[in-house]
């Protein structure tokens, strides 16, 4: 045990005895702290301009509230599980850099996660897109 785990220790114990306003303000920076650390990932960029486009172009897609939400929805989802297979993927390389079957295992379910947030996303736009283009 070093000083420093002393240090880590108490600064995670600190945090724990917050309550209330200050609790949710240091969650917030938290929060908008690990969407700038997803942004270091090319595929989190890349779904977040497509997001930037796609989000507002759900109000014009959509022609009802559950529509637009279902789109802006499955849209925030890829996001969503993009970040957590980022996470998995840093846990993994912290653990260590040599090659585990169980290292390979999470990062490709992390990815399968990814991949089938993709397809609900796609599935979805797809259908709405239909839907309005049949009415034209």
């Amino acid at each position: 045990m070093t000083p420093n785990d002393d240090v880590l220790r108490k600064a995670a114990a600190e945090h724990k005895e917050r309550t209330g306003f200050s609790r949710m303000w240091h969650a917030t920076g938290y929060s908008l702290a690990g969407i700038r650390a997803g942004w270091s990932e090319a595929s989190f960029r890349l779904e977040a301009c497509v997001a930037f486009v796609m989000l507002p172009l759900s109000f014009w897609v959509g022609g009802s509230w559950v529509e637009v939400a279902l789109l802006a929805g499955s849209v925030l989802l890829v996001l969503i599980v993009e970040l957590l297979n980022t996470a998995v993927e840093a846990v993994v390389d912290r653990v260590g850099p040599e090659w585990h079957p169980l290292s390979k295992r999470a990062k490709d379910m992390g990815s399968g996660a990814v991949f089938l947030s993709l397809v609900l996303a796609g599935g979805i736009w797809a259908a709405a897109l239909v839907q309005l283009l049949s009415k034209a």
